[in-house]
């Protein structure tokens, strides 16, 4: 089959599900994964072929698309913060607000930390995605991460050391059964889950039926469970000066932050690239 004409028969497939800029950039990527093709090389010749194998591979990445699955979980891949990460259904898929964290953890330490070795801990790693950027972009950083996943933790570690060829601690743990942590921090940083059920009806089908709940969803009552322990146990293991970050859900800065402060913390509130109340850093 000619590229071309798979390419007409995906658009169709896929019309009245996604826009047409995104059916372009799923095609794209897939023509890019399977056959090596850049944009420049369609252009050049309409007489591109598929070979029968490749186009099995093809054709199930459409059938998937229409299922509504994340492009990331038919790829395995994803980039975030400029570097490349395995993803699987035991990880969400790292998402641009979370780069904005990042990048504000990196502006106020990068400089200030230039000179000694900082101590960093992440909380709910996932695929690492927050932990092997800092890790990557601040070489002074010695940094552990944990997550409750084991299946999670085997997805960071591969992101880790073949991918990006960083060295991190992981650590098996469920946090909301620790009484301490491993020990003082510089810096301790949480993207937890924080989506409440009655926000289910927000979340898109190819979120809903392919991410990991586990690392969603919260209770209805109590949402602020995870930043509130976090909260705590930070509180003993910072170092002085130590700064706790975490992304939150939009609707609840007021009351994160009112946690927070209850608990001891001096907070600062930003917003993400849509407007929406997204990071808060905690000083003690």
């Amino acid at each position: 089959m000619l590229v071309s004409t798979f390419r007409n028969h995906f658009n169709k497939e896929l019309s009245e599900i996604y826009p047409a800029t995104e059916i372009d950039s799923f095609f794209f990527l897939l023509i890019e994964e399977e056959l090596g093709l850049q944009r420049i090389d369609l252009a050049l010749t309409t007489q591109l072929t598929i070979s029968e194998e490749k186009f099995k591979y093809l054709y199930n990445a459409l059938s998937r698309l229409k299922a509504q699955e994340p492009i990331q979980y038919i790829l395995r891949k994803t980039e975030f913060y400029g570097l490349q990460f395995n993803v699987t259904k035991d990880t969400l898929i790292p998402r641009p607000e979370t780069e904005e964290l990042v990048d504000w953890i990196l502006t106020e330490n990068k400089q200030l930390h230039a000179s000694k070795k900082i101590n960093i801990l992440d909380i709910g790693t996932g695929t690492g995605c927050i932990a092997i950027s800092l890790a990557k972009n601040l070489p002074n950083a010695n940094v552990t991460a944990i997550d409750i996943s084991k299946e999670a933790l085997l997805i960071a570690k591969e992101n880790a050391l073949a991918n990006n060829n960083v060295g991190i601690t992981f650590i098996e743990a469920d946090v909301l059964a620790l009484k301490s942590l491993p020990s003082k921090f510089d810096i301790i940083v949480s993207n937890p889950p924080y989506v409440r059920e009655l926000e289910k009806k927000e979340i898109k089908p190819n979120v809903l039926e392919n991410e990991p709940h586990l690392a969603l969803f919260v209770d209805d009552n109590n949402p602020l469970l995870f930043y509130k322990k976090i909260a705590e146990l930070a509180k003993n293991h910072l170092t002085t000066n130590g700064k706790l970050f975490f992304e939150i859900n939009q609707y609840l800065g007021k009351e994160t932050l009112a946690m927070l402060n209850e608990v001891g913390y001096t907070t600062e509130l930003r917003k993400d690239i849509f407007g929406n109340d997204r990071m808060i850093k905690s000083t003690c």
